[in-house]
């Protein structure tokens, strides 16, 4: 791969050539950094100008909220690229905590970016599963953005009941910058609700864990019992007696 300049009638640009394929990226932007916009400009380029990347956090933990959130960039990134002050931006599992928050306070702080983000409680979770706790916390934050998204890139497989046209991106939070904003908003938001109940349930190491199965968080499960916000429908924590009556085939559902 190599770079070159050139001037143009729209200024400087950079040229990427790969693998005989010319690319074009606005001056300063380095490719590594516009290509995990691309998805994004794709959609800008056919004048969807509202492209929310979505994400979630909490899914396999054994107590506490899922929580997910939705991002919408501006549509002049386009021709500005992402800001410097985004680039490092990434799938929030990949961020330390101290680069998490930087990024969230940068995300909610920029006039331009709309987001929103939703929480799904542990009886939702519990009642209807995770899978569509998750799914349904994303459609509420899709929901809360005004005006409406008008394209959704989603973080993993394409949700059938989504009621936005979408592109499904397996590991989208590493491919995506506006699914990585989305998932650092949903793991910070998350982090900072289990440090809370943390207080409320003193004992069983939220604030570390964050309610993933550790070692710390079995051994006080096995101390003092399941908590209100555990997830009882969780194999670990689900009642002896429902996991024979399943296991006989009882079961409606």
């Amino acid at each position: 791969m190599g770079f070159t300049g050139r001037l143009s009638s729209q200024g400087c640009e950079q040229v990427c050539f790969d693998s005989g394929s010319r690319k074009i990226f606005p001056v300063g932007v380095a490719a590594k950094f516009w290509n995990r916009l691309s998805y994004e400009c794709e959609l800008w380029k056919q004048g969807l100008a509202r492209v929310a990347g979505v994400d979630e956090a909490g899914c396999g933990p054994l107590a506490g909220p899922v929580v997910a959130a939705a991002v919408i960039f501006p549509s002049a990134w386009l021709d500005t690229g992402l800001p410097s002050k985004f680039r490092g931006l990434n799938d929030s599992k990949q961020l330390t905590e101290e680069d998490r928050e930087k990024f969230f306070e940068r995300i909610q702080l920029h006039p331009e970016i709309r987001y929103a983000i939703a929480v799904v409680d542990v009886e939702t979770i519990d009642r209807i599963n995770i899978r569509q706790a998750a799914w349904q916390g994303m459609n509420r934050a899709l929901d809360q953005l005004e005006p409406r998204a008008e394209h959704v890139l989603v973080d993993g497989l394409r949700i059938r009941w989504l009621g936005y046209p979408q592109t499904p991106l397996p590991k989208g939070d590493a491919r995506s910058y506006s699914i990585a904003a989305a998932s650092v908003l949903a793991k910070v938001t998350r982090d900072r609700i289990m440090r809370n109940l943390d207080k409320q349930f003193p004992g069983y190491g939220f604030a570390e864990h964050k309610g993933y199965s550790t070692p710390q968080h079995f051994a006080a499960i096995e101390k003092l019992g399941p908590c209100p916000i555990h997830r009882k429908s969780f194999g670990p924590l689900k009642p002896k007696e429902l996991e024979l009556f399943e296991a006989d085939g009882s079961s409606t559902q």
